[in-house]
C-alpha cells in the first residue's frame, strides 16, 4: 500500500512538471506549421514574380527595343530623298554601312540604331536642314 501511495505522488508530481511542458510543445508546433505555410505561400509568389519579370525584362524607364529592317531603312532613304553619303552623315555613319545595312549584310549597332529612329520622324524639308547644317 505503500508502494502504490509513492507512485501515486510521484505520478501527480510528473504530470503537474510535464503537463506544462506539452502544452509548450504543441503551442511551438502549430508556431511551427503556421510558419511553414507562410514560407510556402511566398515561395509561390516569388516563382509567379520571377516567371513574370523573365518575360517581362525591360523596365518601366528602359524604352522599347527598335527593330531593325533593311527593306525599312531603304524606303526611308528613298522617302527623303538621300543619298547613301548623304544619309550616312545624318546618321552619323559612312556610305557604305548605309549600303551593308540595306543589303543586309551587316546591321547597325544599338547606339545606330537609336540614330537611326531619330531620323524616322523626319521630313525631307528637316533632313535637307540638318544636312546643310552639318555640312557649315
Amino acid at each position: 500500500m505503500l508502494k502504490n501511495e509513492i507512485t501515486r505522488l510521484a505520478r501527480k508530481e510528473l504530470r503537474t512538471q510535464i503537463d506544462p511542458l506539452k502544452k509548450a510543445s504543441s503551442a511551438q508546433r502549430r508556431e511551427i506549421a503556421e510558419l511553414k505555410r507562410q514560407v510556402a505561400a511566398l515561395s509561390r509568389q516569388a516563382k509567379v514574380a520571377g516567371k513574370a519579370a523573365s518575360k517581362s525584362p525591360r523596365t518601366e524607364s528602359e524604352p522599347p527595343a527598335t527593330r531593325f529592317v533593311a527593306k525599312g531603312l531603304r524606303s526611308l532613304r528613298a522617302r527623303l530623298g538621300l543619298s547613301a553619303a548623304d544619309f550616312g552623315a545624318l546618321a552619323g555613319v559612312t556610305a557604305q554601312s548605309i549600303y551593308n545595312w540595306e543589303s543586309g549584310k551587316t546591321v547597325p549597332r544599338k547606339s545606330q540604331l537609336a540614330a537611326l529612329a531619330e531620323l524616322r520622324s523626319l521630313g525631307k524639308r528637316e533632313a535637307q536642314a540638318r544636312l546643310e547644317q552639318s555640312e557649315q
